[in-house]
Formats: structure tokens, C-alpha cells, sequence
């Protein structure tokens, strides 16, 4: 069963459809937004047996699609890279008008966020994009690994001794990806939500109870000022839970939200 929760019988949304869940998840039509996509088992892991993908499932993956097809810029942390074995983003043809008519690349950029840059840099990421592969590092990388990188991808440098998120945000604002995407992982998320960049958490939970000690979605100290947050819509299918939520904004920047009956 797929449904909107609250929504009616007979209702003409279909939350399934790559056309409705494009107007759902539409981004607001100005200004940078920085929207996060998890997914978490019912007692919280965000990873089993060491990857999200045993959390998946088929509805998980179709949002997963739409938003990066949204989406200018996919940032991620070099982790979750090498663990998920990251490839370049790929074109929907499905989506390839929308996209053209806002001024889009083919497909989103892969901005890749690494202190350390142990990279593999012959991974299709950085030998097959479409668009050009980023990384995001500091100033103060060591000059060697520097050289190796900014010979496969796109750098930028923001902060010294670690990743100064919020200038690295802003940068990628100023070459014109205001739609942004996080999928994490865990520690990168806690950062970018201790910083203050997060507008949109849509977080997809699993019908499984897993135990272990895979992290939480946010791997991070507690965060002193905590992030309220407020639901805006809830997807159910197959005993799936798409959740999204926006941290309290302007009203006139927020993107739409799926009413409630």
C-alpha cells in the first residue's frame, strides 16, 4: 500500500509518481537550500552491516532518484564515499527538460568533503562524471595529495586544520548550486547540522529493528542550541515512513508543503 498519511481514499495524489514527488520536494525558488537525505531502521541505525543500502528499499530509492535529479550538488563525505563506493551522479532522462529550463547541468555535481583527500581518484567518480567531480578540503592539505587531486577533480579549500563547512556551503553557492543535497554520511551530517546550514531533513524510515552499533543519522557531540524542526509531510509504503521536515524559516522561502486533511 502507498499513501499519503491523512490524505483521503480515492485522493488523486499519487506519492509514487516521479511528478508528483518532483512538485513534493520542489526547492524554493530563491536563495541557497540545504536539504539532508537519510535513511534510519526503526531503533535509529543509519547503516547495516556497515552500509545504508541494507536499509533500503524500492520507494526509498525512487525518492533517492527525484532528489538528486533536483538537486545542483550532491555534497558528501569522503567515508561515505569510499564505504558506499560512490559513482558519478547520472543523467534522468525523465528529468532532462525540468532540469534545462532551470539552468541546470545534465546532472548534479559530486562535491566531495575529505580533510585527509585519501581518495581513490581512478574510481569512475573521478575518471567517468558527466560534470565534473569536486572536493572540498583545507588550505593547509598536504601539498602532494593537493597536486594529485586538483589533477582529477575541481578543490576547494575552505578552512585550516579541518573543513570550515559553512565557507565551503557558501562557495558552492557562489558557482551557482543553490539546490543542495546531503547524503551524509552520520559525522558529516552532525557537523553540517551543528553548524547551522540545515533547512531539510527528509529521512526515510525502515520497517526493521536492527540492534548493533551502527551510528545514529547524526553522528555528532550534542549539539548546544538543538534544531527544532517541524514535519511538513509523511509518505507511507510497504510499512516505509518518508518523513520531511524544514527547520523553522521564512515562510516565503520554504518550499511547498503537502497539506494535511
Amino acid at each position: 500500500m502507498r499513501r499519503l498519511i491523512g490524505d483521503t481514499p480515492g485522493s488523486p495524489h499519487d506519492p509514487g509518481s516521479p511528478e508528483w514527488l518532483a512538485q513534493a520536494y520542489a526547492y524554493p525558488g530563491e536563495g541557497a537550500w540545504l536539504r539532508a537525505n537519510m535513511v534510519a531502521s526503526l531503533d535509529g541505525a543509519a547503516r547495516l552491516d556497515g552500509l545504508s543500502e541494507g536499509l533500503s528499499g524500492e520507494a526509498d530509492k525512487r525518492i533517492f532518484g527525484v532528489l538528486r535529479a533536483l538537486c545542483d550538488v550532491v555534497l558528501v563525505g569522503a567515508e561515505t564515499v569510499r564505504a558506499e563506493g560512490y559513482r558519478p551522479a547520472r543523467v534522468r532522462a525523465d528529468f532532462a527538460a525540468r532540469r534545462a529550463a532551470a539552468g541546470q547541468l545534465p546532472a548534479p555535481v559530486i562535491a566531495v568533503v575529505s580533510r585527509s583527500l585519501e581518495l581513490d581518484l581512478s574510481a569512475p567518480l573521478f575518471t567517468e562524471p558527466l560534470v565534473p567531480t569536486v572536493v572540498v578540503t583545507t588550505v593547509d592539505a598536504p601539498a602532494a595529495k593537493l597536486a594529485r587531486v586538483a589533477a582529477a577533480a575541481d578543490v576547494i579549500t575552505a578552512g585550516t586544520g579541518s573543513v570550515d563547512l559553512p565557507r565551503a556551503v557558501a562557495a558552492l553557492t557562489e558557482r551557482g548550486w543553490r539546490r543542495q543535497l546531503t547524503e551524509g554520511g552520520p559525522r558529516l551530517l552532525g557537523q553540517l547540522a551543528a553548524d547551522g546550514l540545515l533547512d531539510e531533513l527528509c529521512l526515510s524510515v525502515a520497517p526493521l529493528v536492527t540492534g548493533g552499533d551502527s551510528p545514529r543519522i547524526v553522528n555528532a557531540p550534542r549539539i548546544p542550541d538543538v534544531r527544532a524542526m517541524r514535519l511538513v509531510s509523511l509518505i507511507e509504503e510497504k510499512g516505509f515512513l518518508f518523513t520531511r521536515y524544514l527547520r523553522p524559516t521564512d515562510p516565503d522561502r520554504s518550499p511547498s508543503e503537502t497539506a494535511f486533511t
